[in-house]
């Protein structure tokens, strides 16, 4: 295994939490000032939260908390332990940072056509649990709750932890079907999105909501590099294998190690050729240096991968 220096395995590890920290305080500010005022739910948990804050009055925090602690644990117990420390800490900053903010500020939305008044008017939205009406910017409110949202997940991702809550659910099904997990994902947020139509009778809220999905993905791609879901690492190398033991021992993957010679000189050098999810990418890549500083390293997005530790080849 490669050992890496103390001190500089604390740093990582400090700035991963406060990396966390800063996350989930934001998917909370993004949820309580933005999402729930406008009755919208875009997916996961605490979407569907929002919907059941909204019917039946109870603190978002709670509901949230009373799904994810029961999804983790039989998620725990179905798929084994893949959801390490840090999503557990997620999970409790989350819920710790949405139940004060709700506590302290209520569910007023920061965006408004106008100031909120106690009396209603055409074309206004009453504030959930409040009396208070306001006149809505559907799409300006939009605009920023995805980019909260994104940011906010893209941090946590950042950080090491997994966003669990509705997710586990896909993660179930997916391991006793053949239908692909990002399929699923969009499943399970599409039908909690489609909630809103059910409990309010407003088209809008649907599209509004899947419209704060599409930038939250886009967004969450451009806090952590502009990754894709796998990416192929190519490393070139003179000395393979301590990077042989970080991909076996450390990540537990697989990979290709490649006899070449360069073109230049014509010395043999070894390329190592691995594919790795975001996260094991990530890691991969700050170890690198450590490992081999002068290595030379080419990633690419890899949109499908087939075989095994990924997808099942297609039977026909």
């Amino acid at each position: 295994m490669i050992k890496i220096d103390k001190k500089t395995k604390l740093t990582r590890e400090i700035l991963a939490y406060i990396l966390l920290t800063i996350g989930s305080i934001l998917f909370a500010v993004g949820d309580v000032m933005f999402v729930n005022p406008y009755l919208m739910a875009p997916g996961g948990t605490y979407g569907l939260s929002n919907v059941l804050n909204t019917v039946w009055p109870w603190k978002i925090s709670l509901y949230a908390i009373c799904m994810d602690v029961p999804l983790l644990i039989i998620g725990t117990w179905i798929l084994g332990p893949k959801f390490g420390i840090k999503t557990i800490v997620s999970t409790i900053l989350i819920f710790a940072a949405t139940f004060v903010l709700e506590s302290v500020w209520g569910y007023d939305p920061v965006i408004h056509d106008g100031a909120i008044s106690q009396i209603e008017g055409v074309g206004m939205v009453q504030i959930p649990h409040d009396g208070g009406w306001f006149k809505p910017d559907y799409f300006l409110n939009t605009v920023l709750a995805g980019l909260i949202y994104g940011v906010a997940i893209g941090l946590i991702f950042r950080s090491g932890a997994t966003s669990g809550g509705s997710d586990i659910i896909s993660m179930i099904i997916h391991k006793y079907t053949k239908v692909s997990l990002g399929t699923l994902v969009m499943i399970v947020d599409g039908i909690i999105t489609l909630s809103t139509l059910i409990a309010f009778g407003d088209i809008r809220l649907p599209i509004y909501s899947i419209l704060i999905i599409f930038i939250e993905g886009k967004v969450i791609n451009l806090v952590i590099d502009g990754m894709k879901s796998y990416r192929t690492m190519f490393i070139i190398t003179d000395n393979p294998e301590p990077i042989r033991n970080y991909v076996i021992n450390d990540l537990k993957r697989g990979g290709t190690c490649i006899t070449g010679s360069g073109l230049y000189k014509g010395n043999e050098r070894k390329m190592v050729y691995v594919t790795l999810n975001r996260s094991d990418m990530i890691k991969l890549r700050s170890v690198l240096h450590v490992i081999d500083p002068g290595a030379f390293v080419n990633i690419m997005e890899s949109s499908e991968i087939l075989g095994q530790g990924f997808r099942a080849l297609p039977e026909e």
